[in-house]
Formats: structure tokens, C-alpha cells, sequence
């Protein structure tokens, strides 16, 4: 997996605490932008491509693009002090609702601006609004410390850890979701349901599916290219109107951008075209779920050689891949509710529908949740499958990251690779539920020590809410169940 391209240094100015580095790109319209320089830069380069306005904007903790639009003249003076962004962004759930049991802010502070910073080096014109350019935040504390419940935030100090011990992780994300002949008003007036699908039937890597919708599709592709995004692959999968896309892996903190900007990206392209993209890990009961595979290595940033790889090794792979692994599963049940954010995500964990629901790992294996793929230097890597199209890009690519920097750490020995059915062997059961997983979550002294006590607090809390708005919830199968009968 490594990364062989080569283009132009753009620089613009650049946040304190950010690292700089030599090999940033810039591709077409994107500008990966790393080391410090001047405003004029960067205004030259907004007269260069006619941009009139900047929009900003950040991921909550359910994965959400939480953002606005500002003046040129608002952005310039942000790129030199931050600037605020109001903190309930971190006290209300995916549905705006305001939880009550939050500690980061509250009544109890009355929901106070927070303080951000411009990471410039994510600078990038918008396709679809190309007077516009797009900009990622940092949530730091007054003291210019990070603000540890931002998913962002955990994902780069996950990846400093990494750096500590001398590795680069690259990282890859794809995804598989559903898309739908529906607008955000046709599915509320069908009430979300007998929606009608952008193709009918059961046709994975359907040559024909892909065509037939080719004006989608190459918008979705090119548009994804133009944001910086490049695609590696893009098809139909099994199920009406159901796509997967792979994202080209990147260094760490880039690979979690493109991951969490892609949802997004398909989202707005799709409205665009009167259609609805929907990345529920279950739509259907029906059908199979849609994943949110995580594809990892670690190179070595002494000699940017693959640290998983071992020529002499008979499988290829090196006792720090062995101990990664070991990571992973060893904290996998403690850590799912980190995985699997909602209600909705324990609906995909059944047996024989290519999500698994026990802790295990084998090579070429797709019934395990760890897979180990490659056999080369340039290849050999893990595909984490656990993962579901639900998940927020950062908080699965940091906690996975952090599992396996954990295993190298206590020299975590895996159990024996699954080489069969990953559902017939005896493994460590995965939690069933979200509150199930909470519990584990809580009372986990070691998702505290690598994640951190501020961040785990959090998000264990908008967990708690979640799964109590569920627990109240009244659904259509109680009703269709018992309203007549019972």
C-alpha cells in the first residue's frame, strides 16, 4: 500500500501543532497543504479559482457534517486565530435533540462557543459549487490542547502514538450503500417505507446495473476525484440499488478525511439528481447489510519499507502483524459499541450475511471480522471488517488503530487463524446490542488507557442516550405484532 504518486507543493498557511511534511499533493482542484506560509497565498489562490465564499465544518461524534458557510474575509481572519463554533454540536444527538446527560456542555454551561482552528491543509474546491471552497476544523480547548471528545481529535493523537513507535499507518476505507428514488420529503410522507430503489433485483458487479446508470455514476466518480477524493473502484452490489465504492488509501489522517468526506460527497450528488444515498449498516431484514471495510498497514518511517510484510515468514506476515492482530481481537467485544455506533448497526451481525459475530481473523477469509490480505510488500495488509457503513470514519479508523498499536505494545498473540466457516468456530462472541455494548464499553479500564478518559466518557454517554431513545421507541413490528391480536 504504498504511495507512489507524485505532484506539486501547494503552501498556505497552516495552524500551530499541525506537522508539516515534503509530499503533500495537489490534484486537480485539491490542494494538500502542509507547511507555513502567507495569507496572500492563499488569497491568490482564491482569486485563482473565482471563489466567493468558504465553507467549514467538522464530524460529531455520530459521524454527522456539522458546518456553515462564511465570508472570505471571515476565513482569513479564522486562519490566523480560529475562530468559535457553538459546542452543542457536541450536546445533541443525530436528530438535534438535546441530551441530558452530557459533562463537555449543557444547560449546566450553557452551550458557549467552542474553539476552532483551520486545518489548511485539507483545502479544496467543492465540484458541484465551484465558487466555494472547503475547509476541515480542529476543536481545541483554550489552551490550545485538543478537544478530546472531537472524532478528529482522537484520530490525531491515535496518530501520533504511531509515529512515537515509529510507524505510518495507511489507511483505506470503503463503503457499500443504498440508493434511492426518494427525496428527504418522499420519505417522510411514506413514512421510510415502500421506497422505491435506483434499480430493482439482485445483481452484484453487474456490468449492465452500472451503465444503465451511467450519468450517476461518473458524476459520483469524477465528482469524487475532483474533491480529492480517487476512487479505486466503484460497482453494484448485492441488492436493489446497491453500490460499493473503494477509496484510495492515503496516509492515516488523510485516509479518515476522504473516508468521512465521502459519505457526503454521495450524499449532495445524489440530491442533485433527485435521489436519496443511504449508509444504514441494515436497510432491509431481507437483504444483507452494507459494510464500512478499514483497510490498514504500518510502514516504518525510518525506511518506508511495510512492517507487516516478512519475506521469511511462511504466510509473509511479521510478528508485529501477528501482534496487531492480537490487538484487534483481544478488544474487539469491549470496544464494538466504538464500531458499531447505533441501533441499527447489531441488525447486520447475523450469520451467513458476510458481517461476522464473533472476534476472529483468518487469511483471504471473508467470514472473519479481521482479514488478512496480501502476500507482498506492497500489499500485505488487514482488512477490518467488523466495521459497517454506519461508522464514523475517524472513530473506526483511530480505535482499530489504537487496538492494534496495543497488541504491538503487550506483544498480543492472536488465536489460531480461522481457515474454515468464521460462524461455525468457537470465538469470542460480539455484543448483541447496543446497550450491550455500552456496558462492555464503560467498564473497559483498557478502552480508558488507550482512547482516553475524556473521549470514552463522551461517547459513552451519547450511547446511553441512544439507546435509551430506543427503549422507548413504539416500532411497526410491535404493531403489526400485537395491536389486533394481543
Amino acid at each position: 500500500m504504498a504511495n507512489r504518486s507524485k505532484a506539486k507543493v501547494i503552501t498556505l498557511p497552516q495552524p500551530a501543532g499541525r506537522r508539516t511534511r515534503s509530499k503533500d499533493k495537489e490534484r486537480g482542484n485539491v490542494r494538500s497543504l502542509r507547511e507555513p506560509s502567507g495569507t496572500d497565498v492563499l488569497l491568490k489562490w482564491f482569486e485563482e479559482k473565482g471563489v466567493r465564499q468558504v465553507k467549514i465544518g467538522a464530524v460529531d461524534v455520530d459521524g454527522v457534517w456539522r458546518g456553515k458557510y462564511v465570508s472570505v474575509e471571515k476565513f482569513i481572519s479564522a486562519c490566523k486565530g480560529g475562530l468559535g463554533f457553538c459546542d452543542v454540536v457536541f450536546g445533541w444527538d443525530i436528530a438535534d435533540e438535546l441530551l441530558d446527560n452530557t459533562k463537555v456542555t449543557g444547560w449546566h454551561t450553557g452551550y458557549p462557543d467552542g474553539h476552532c482552528t483551520v486545518d489548511m491543509s485539507t483545502g479544496r474546491i467543492i465540484p458541484w459549487e465551484p465558487d466555494t471552497a472547503a475547509f476541515l476544523l480542529d476543536f481545541v480547548k483554550p489552551d490550545g490542547s485538543p478537544f478530546e471528545p472531537s472524532p478528529r481529535q482522537l484520530l490525531q493523537k491515535i496518530h501520533q502514538r504511531a509515529r512515537d513507535m515509529g510507524y505510518q499507518p495507511k489507511f483505506g476505507a470503503e463503503y457499500e450503500f443504498f440508493i434511492f428514488k426518494e427525496t428527504p420529503q418522499t420519505l417522510k410522507d411514506k413514512g421510510f417505507a415502500n421506497l422505491t430503489p435506483l434499480t430493482p433485483g439482485m445483481f452484484g458487479y453487474s456490468w449492465l446495473r452500472t451503465s444503465a446508470s451511467a450519468p450517476l455514476v461518473h458524476a459520483i466518480i469524477n465528482g469524487c476525484r475532483d474533491f480529492g477524493l480517487d476512487l479505486e473502484g466503484f460497482h453494484t452490489e448485492t441488492g436493489p440499488g446497491v453500490f460499493e465504492a473503494a477509496i484510495r488509501y492515503d496516509d492515516l489522517e488523510k485516509a479518515a478525511d476522504k473516508a468521512a468526506l465521502f459519505k457526503t460527497v454521495v450524499k449532495e450528488i445524489c440530491t442533485r439528481h433527485g435521489l436519496t444515498a443511504c449508509f444504514m449498516a441494515k436497510v432491509n431484514p431481507k437483504l444483507p447489510g452494507c459494510s464500512g471495510h478499514i483497510h490498514e498497514s504500518l510502514w516504518s518511517l525510518k525506511t518506508d519499507e511495510n512492517v507487516f510484510h516478512d519475506a521469511a515468514a511462511a504466510d509473509g506476515m511479521s510478528q508485529t502483524m501477528r501482534h496487531y492482530i492480537g490487538g484487534l481481537i483481544e478488544l474487539m467485544p469491549e470496544l464494538t459499541a466504538l464500531y458499531w455506533p447505533t441501533v441499527n448497526s447489531y441488525k447486520r451481525s447475523v450469520e451467513n450475511t458476510w458481517a461476522p459475530v464473533t472476534a476472529t481473523w483468518g487469511k483471504e477469509n471473508r467470514t472473519t471480522a479481521v482479514r488478512v490480505i496480501g502476500d507482498s510488500p506492497k500489499s500485505m495488509r488487514i482488512e477490518y471488517r467488523q466495521t459497517g457503513s454506519d461508522m464514523n470514519a475517524y472513530i473506526g479508523m483511530a480505535v482499530s488503530l489504537a487496538a492494534g498499536l496495543w497488541g504491538i505494545e503487550n506483544e498480543v498473540e492472536p488465536p489460531a487463524p480461522c481457515a474454515s466457516n468464521g460462524y461455525a468456530v468457537d470465538a469470542p462472541p460480539l455484543p448483541r446490542s447496543l446497550k450491550e455494548a455500552v456496558t462492555l464499553l464503560k467498564g473497559s479500564k483498557r478502552a480508558r488507557q488507550i482512547l482516553g478518559e475524556e473521549f470514552v466518557d463522551h461517547f459513552v454517554r451519547t450511547r446511553e442516550w441512544e439507546a435509551r431513545q430506543y427503549e422507548r421507541a413504539v416500532t411497526n413490528w410491535e404493531l403489526e405484532r400485537y395491536m389486533e391480536l394481543i
